[in-house]
């Protein structure tokens, strides 16, 4: 349905949420390198669970590898740092939604790429400074999917 970009993701627990959400409403898991912990089913068994059997998960050495092998025409940035909010973004199935890491968000190369679509904020109350990542992702795919008519799911 739709790909799921983590971009040096440094907390397991978070990863594997994902790796759930993924299995739960068909969306592909893309992980550019270098990660903050091992992949490992110790890591990840506690969120994950046995989802992960069902994901397709894949891994890009880095970003310029992740633009080289996925070929694709643009993708979305989901940062506190963006001006436009998610209700004026149009998700269409298969886009690319990318996250950044959980202490230091999506560096400037990934906001400012000419393939970067829009920098997309979810909205939050005054002086918050971010939303946890497995939950920025659960929003942003649910908010995705509820425009898409949640196709594909029951």
């Amino acid at each position: 349905m739709f790909n799921i970009v983590l971009h040096q993701p440094e907390i397991p627990p978070n990863t594997g949420n994902i790796i759930r959400l993924c299995a739960n409403t068909g969306s592909k898991l893309h992980l550019i390198h270098p990660l903050g912990f091992v992949i490992s089913e110790k890591n990840l068994e506690r969120a994950a669970l046995d989802y992960g059997e069902g994901v397709e998960i894949i891994h890009h050495k880095n970003f310029e590898a992740f633009l080289k092998t996925t070929q694709l025409r643009s993708y979305y940035s989901v940062s506190t740092k963006g001006e436009s909010m998610m209700k004026d973004t149009s998700i269409k199935a298969g886009d690319y939604l990318m996250f950044g890491s959980e202490t230091k968000g999506l560096p400037k190369e990934c906001l400012t790429h000419k393939k970067c679509q829009k920098v997309i904020r979810i909205p939050m109350a005054d002086g918050s400074r971010s939303l946890n990542l497995s939950n920025s992702v659960a929003i942003l795919v649910y908010y995705a999917l509820g425009q898409n008519d949640f196709i594909g799911l029951s």
